[in-house]
């Protein structure tokens, strides 16, 4: 019965060292001395426990937000807050890109359009009316009609393509904020570190593990 109350105050001393090593490296007492200098003329070496601990970085529970709210004000700006400046030339020529196709569109349309009213209305002043003196055939009304439509149609589409690579700015720089503070150390949870003990009634070392849970 004494040994496994001898043992429980072992294993409950080597976990209190464990943890209180997380506030510093070594904690050197009169009672370790000594009982390395007792270890010692025994002709026992005592080896100081390894530990492999990585520093981590500071968590910022804020900064997927910040990321997001920059890029909705500004596509990019997110990419930049991130630290990913390669993103951000990305994120302008997608959407700078889809805005220009939606501008270029929209004017053909408003061509077309305007020239189609004017058709119907009677008059043939138009630009698509007897192209180059009649060397290209003038587009009649149905042409200009389908014309109208296709331009419009593909305004819309690319009006829903610049949207989405607006949004897709944003939810890329919130993922990315909070994939940069991921932990992906090694050390995540469990740790084993050695430990020692010195049994005052059968005056001999206790050797064994500690095992440290971490949340």
């Amino acid at each position: 019965m004494r040994s496994y109350i001898t043992l429980l105050i072992s294993i409950l001393f080597s976990i209190h060292s464990c943890f209180s090593q997380e506030e510093q490296e070594t904690v050197p007492t009169a009672e370790t001395d000594s009982l390395s200098s007792t270890l010692a003329e025994q002709g026992i070496i005592i080896k100081d426990s390894v530990s492999f601990k990585k520093s981590k970085k500071e968590f910022n529970p804020l900064a997927p937000s910040k990321a997001a709210f920059y890029s909705a004000i500004l596509p990019g700006m997110g990419q930049i807050y991130n630290k990913r400046y390669w993103k951000a030339p990305i994120a302008w020529g997608l959407i700078g890109g889809s805005i220009y196709m939606y501008t270029w569109n929209n004017d053909n349309y408003k061509s077309f359009r305007t020239a189609f009213k004017r058709r119907q209305a009677g008059f043939t002043d138009d630009e698509f009316y007897d192209l180059n003196n009649g060397i290209i055939p003038s587009l009649d009304v149905d042409d200009l009609e389908y014309q109208q439509e296709r331009f419009q149609s593909d305004r819309d589409l690319w009006l829903v393509v610049a949207i989405g690579m607006y949004a897709l700015n944003i939810v890329d720089a919130n993922v990315d904020a909070h994939l940069k503070q991921f932990n992906i150390d090694d050390d995540l949870s469990i740790d084993f570190e050695p430990y020692f003990d010195f049994n005052q009634v059968t005056n001999s070392p206790n050797y064994g593990m500690a095992l440290i849970i971490k949340f």
